[in-house]
């Protein structure tokens, strides 16, 4: 892929802003639906998870955690969906500019991103008002989301140079994300979890990128992959994330160039 030069930059910038403000034109709450849709997604797995079927009982600030969980993989979910389909829905674009087709998946997931960021601000202020105590360990949370970056960016590259050719992937793509969500430890700490299985929660990296989140800003009594795993299978789901960038970074190379042709 060409190096991000000064035109590629400003290409970028006003895709990305493009992308923003027609997600939410003619909205009346505008940007805010990006803070309201995972707060109140939030609101209702709280109330039943906490006191309907109390699964997070035991956990320090569960409230927090859970917030953690869902915003996470919100922007995972919004992401991979959305990059998915946005070579397809760029097809004009494609044919009639001349630009580096990469930088259409990439702005996808930076209005992602920008949306993610922005929960995020939340997230630290609920934590705040819930009595969490601030720690320099929240900055931690900077190189867990460029590995959370950099996973959903792969898979986008991958789902997306597949969509052009084979329409069915978002479809395959959301069933393997509704499973992903069940199989993910959002609404459920692992503490609930037999002893013997939750390493093997761990191979997900969404599950260690997540489990991470949690330890660095609401509770070091998170279970991690470092507490659970003791040899090098620790480096497991960080492999996972580096083939699937390259596998997807490279597949849409092969594939971008008959891309015009292909949509």
């Amino acid at each position: 892929m060409k190096y991000l030069n000064s035109r590629n930059r400003a290409i970028l910038r006003e895709m990305v802003v493009t992308d923003f403000k027609i997600r939410y034109q003619n909205s009346f709450l505008g940007y805010l639906w990006s803070l309201l849709k995972p707060l109140f997604l939030f609101a209702i797995l709280y109330v039943v998870f906490t006191y309907i079927i109390p699964l997070g009982k035991g956990v320090p600030h569960y409230s927090v955690y859970l917030l953690m969980g869902i915003v996470l993989w919100n922007f995972f979910v919004e992401s991979t969906i959305i990059g998915a389909g946005s070579v397809v829905a760029r097809g004009d674009m494609i044919r009639k500019i001349r630009i580096p087709r990469y930088l259409i998946v990439i702005s996808s997931s930076l209005s992602a991103l920008v949306n993610l960021g922005l929960s995020l601000i939340v997230v630290f202020i609920f934590a705040l008002f819930n009595g969490v105590e601030p720690t320099l360990s929240w900055f931690l949370i900077i190189p867990i989301i460029i590995e959370l970056f950099v996973f959903a960016q792969g898979l986008s590259f991958l789902l997306s140079a597949l969509f052009v050719k084979f329409r069915d992937i978002t479809y395959i793509w959301e069933i393997c994300l509704q499973a992903g969500f069940y199989a993910t430890p959002i609404l459920y700490p692992l503490t609930n979890v037999p002893q013997q299985y939750v390493k093997w929660f761990f191979i997900n990296p969404m599950a260690q990128i997540i489990q991470d989140a949690r330890y660095v800003v609401v509770t070091d009594t998170t279970t991690t992959l470092w507490s659970t795993v003791h040899s090098w299978k620790v480096v497991i789901p960080f492999v996972i994330v580096i083939v699937i960038s390259v596998i997807g970074g490279v597949y849409f190379k092969r594939r971008s160039k008959y891309f015009a042709e292909d949509i």
